[in-house]
């Protein structure tokens, strides 16, 4: 199974704890590690990783990885990184064929999320976002975290400032082809973001949920959350 891992980004706000987000370390090991072993522990063996800040040093570090544990990763360069995270998506296009899962170098999980996601039955050209529809999650930072309007298989609406949620986007997808078809056209709307594609999906009905039936996740993008990834690590728990 093939996944992409979206590494392009600045990370602002994780720079008290290190300058190139993918490469800072958590308990001794480097968060994009991290979630590459997840990955691995879930079934995924292809790598694909678009960098773009400080591209240099985080392709380096993979390329080690990739021969130290054995693993397939390849490259994908976003020079545009500045940009919404869409584009750091749209990069692959041409580069992955087929399905493939989707998901960000801050955000670690349980690999059962992974393991029950390539075991479910997806319809062709649809896109399935793991959603959370825990929405009193206190793991999860409600003032940045991405909303989700939905039904049980089929997202309505998503996006940071939505009303009427009922769930959370975990930032783990199963995506086909589709998906590109989507970031275009949510491109040419104004709107290069990985939401904006999914809200497109959705129009088009090819947006689909997936429950992670309360499984840990944790998106890592700041000093609180970098403290909770530690107690948990700790606890063995991702």
């Amino acid at each position: 199974m093939k996944c992409l891992i979206a590494a392009a980004g600045q990370g602002t706000r994780m720079r008290e704890k290190g300058e190139i987000k993918p490469l800072i370390e958590l308990d001794g090991v480097p968060i994009i590690e991290r979630v590459i072993k997840n990955l691995r522990a879930g079934g995924v063996d292809d790598f694909y990783v678009t960098s773009g800040y400080r591209g240099t040093k985080v392709r380096g570090f993979l390329d080690m990885l990739a021969e130290r544990e054995n693993i397939k990763i390849t490259h994908i360069i976003n020079e545009d990184w500045e940009r919404p995270n869409g584009i750091s998506v749209l990069k692959a296009k041409g580069v992955i064929d087929g399905p493939f899962i989707l998901t960000m170098c801050d955000h670690l999980f349980d690999p059962e999320i992974i393991k029950s996601l390539l075991a479910h039955d997806h319809e062709d050209d649809t896109v399935t976002l793991c959603v959370d529809y825990n929405i009193e999650n206190p793991v999860v930072d409600i003032e940045d975290v991405t909303r989700v309007s939905c039904t049980r298989s089929r997202i309505e609406n998503i996006g940071k400032v939505i009303k009427g949620y009922n769930a959370f986007d975990t930032g783990i997808f199963y995506c086909t082809p589709k998906m590109f078809e989507a970031l275009e056209q949510s491109g040419r709307e104004g709107d290069d973001s990985i939401s904006g594609a999914m809200n497109v999906l959705g129009s088009w009905d090819k947006a689909r949920t997936f429950d992670i039936e309360g499984r840990l996740w944790l998106d890592v993008d700041d000093p609180t959350a970098f403290g909770k990834a530690i107690v948990y690590i700790n606890e063995g728990r991702l």
